[in-house]
Parts: structure tokens; sequence; C-alpha cells
């Protein structure tokens, strides 16, 4: 069973500390700015793959430290995200992270994350999160890959025209929330094939 609760992170104002130049923080920042590219990240890392200074390259928001990890870096960071090759040194960036009450993500070990980096689909204003409670990355992925095929661009006028439609709502908010409810409903009727936007 999956017991974990979805938040979405205003990581634009929150500090991100990502350790490791390798593919998997390479991946890890990918996520990272896909989803929020305005992401405030610090890198530290002894070494940078080229494909990870090309992703870097032109953001303001990341910056990069070269050098080995010390327990310094941790200061005034939200969230950690540890991504080395050395299982030892991640082991050990998430337990002093855990004594500063930092949440953090071990790449590849989820026994020893807070949270995970799971798919997400983006359209516009909507933005879906995926979790397969850390067991298939793959099938998140493919899942993802299926929404954002079958969601169409048009989803997000969808939005805009509903937050438009309740912004003109009078009344209480038990009113608001069963007008709105009646005028969605139609999104998840089995006869509806086709949604005009």
């Amino acid at each position: 069973m999956n017991h974990l609760y979805p938040i979405f992170l205003k990581v634009h104002e929150l500090n991100v500390l990502l350790i490791g130049g390798g593919f998997v923080a390479t991946e890890k920042l990918e996520f990272l700015l896909k989803s929020s590219p305005e992401a405030q990240v610090t890198v530290v890392s002894k070494y940078f793959r080229p494909e990870f200074l090309e992703l870097a390259e032109g953001k303001e928001t990341v910056s990069l430290i070269e050098d080995a990890y010390h327990e310094k870096y941790l200061g005034g960071k939200h969230i950690v995200i540890a991504a080395t090759d050395d299982k030892a040194v991640n082991r050990q960036i998430r337990n002093e992270a855990k004594e500063r009450f930092l949440l953090v993500n071990v790449a590849d070990t989820p026994e020893l994350c807070d949270f995970y980096l799971g798919g997400i689909v983006t359209k516009g204003n909507l933005k879906i999160a995926i979790s397969t409670n850390g067991k298939s990355p793959t099938t998140a992925k493919r899942l993802r890959q299926l929404l954002e095929e079958v969601l169409p661009e048009e989803i997000d006028d969808l939005l805009e025209n509903l937050n438009a439609y309740r912004a003109t709502l009078k009344g209480d908010f038990e009113y608001k929330v069963k007008a709105m409810n009646e005028i969605t409903e139609g999104l998840v009727r089995k006869e509806t094939q086709d949604i005009r936007l």
C-alpha cells in the first residue's frame, strides 16, 4: 500500500541542495528544472559530467560548487538530494540532513528517502504527480507518457474558464463547491467521450 502524501512544493521559493554531478544527478536536476524552471538549486560535486554542465548552463537559479560534500553545505537548505556514486557518502548526507530536520532524497535508495521524485505530467496549470512508492520508476515514466498523450493541450483553457466562472460565484464556501461540482461532473461521466473546451 502506498502511504505517501503528495504535495506540490514551490521549489522556486525553497533552497535545494543536490550533491553529485554524474548521470543520476543530471537526471535529478533535469527533473527539477522541467517541473519548476526557476528552482533554486545549489549543486556540490567534485566532478560534473559535460551533460550536467550543459543542462545547468545559463540557469541563474542553479549554482555549481566544485568540491567534495561537507556538512557546511546543508546550511540554509530546505531539501537535500544525495546523488553521488558513493553509498557511504549518500548515507552520511542523509544522516547529517536528518539531524537538521531537512527533507532528503537518496537516489536509488528508497528506504533512506523522505520523498521520491515521481513522474509528473504538466499541461499548463494542470500538474499530475505519479508515484509507484519507489517500486517501479519505469512504470511511473510510462504512465506519465500515456497521460501526456491523452490529455488535450486545451485542458488549460478549461481550467482558466472554470477559474473565471468560480470568481463570479456568490455565496458561502459550501455553495461554491456545489456549483463547481455541478459544472465539472461531465468530466467524469463514462458516456463523455469528447470534452468540449
